[in-house]
């Protein structure tokens, strides 16, 4: 369990900051890119969540936490993927949950037939927002995974949330019927 006692440490005003197991980094490194833009995305499903219930409130609560752990597995260094005690690492496991719910969801769905602008309802138009910031996150992870190693599971988590996240707009868009369609050159 995590206890904060201090909220500024004071350590982070030089421009640098300490990955799990207390390497420091520059701020602007790729890792802390990546894990920053998850909290960000996070931040912004929050916002969704104000205005969600039932199965979708309770998905994105699950997804926040997951958030949470693949921040924590982004801020660990190390060759060694696999989840301990003390070491947080996204899985496989949670990549394929992940598919089953997107399968899930669009199984009542009628297929796209144009692409869909984010809007619709105020939970959607959050998770759309929520979805483009996980696909910066997901740029991030890439970037830094040229240089150091990163879990190729938190990456695949990381693209299939962006789907997720499409999909589920589209569900709580009253699966797709309230989708804003984009109409290609509607404005010439």
């Amino acid at each position: 369990m995590v206890k904060l006692t201090k909220i500024y440490t004071r350590g982070g005003d030089g421009g640098e900051t300490s990955l799990t197991g207390g390497d420091r980094v520059a701020k602007d490194n790729a890792r802390i890119e990546a894990y920053g833009t998850v909290d960000e995305a996070n931040s912004v499903i929050g916002l969704a969540r104000l205005t969600t219930q039932g199965p979708a409130d309770q998905m994105l609560a699950r997804i926040q936490n997951e958030l949470f752990d693949l921040g924590a597995d982004l801020s660990t260094p190390g060759e060694d993927f696999t989840p301990g005690e003390m070491t947080l690492r996204v899985t496989d496991a949670q990549v394929t949950r992940l598919e089953e719910e997107i399968d899930r969801m669009n199984e009542r769905m009628q297929p796209l037939t144009s692409f869909i602008l984010p809007g619709g309802s105020p939970a959607s138009a959050h998770l759309h927002l929520a979805r483009t910031v996980i696909r910066r996150a997901e740029r991030h992870a890439i970037k830094a995974a040229r240089e150091v190693s990163i879990n190729p599971a938190a990456i695949k988590y990381l693209n299939r949330l962006s789907d997720h996240l499409f999909v589920l707009s589209r569900h709580l868009n009253k699966d797709g019927a309230s989708d804003v369609l984009w109409v290609p050159g509607a404005t010439r």
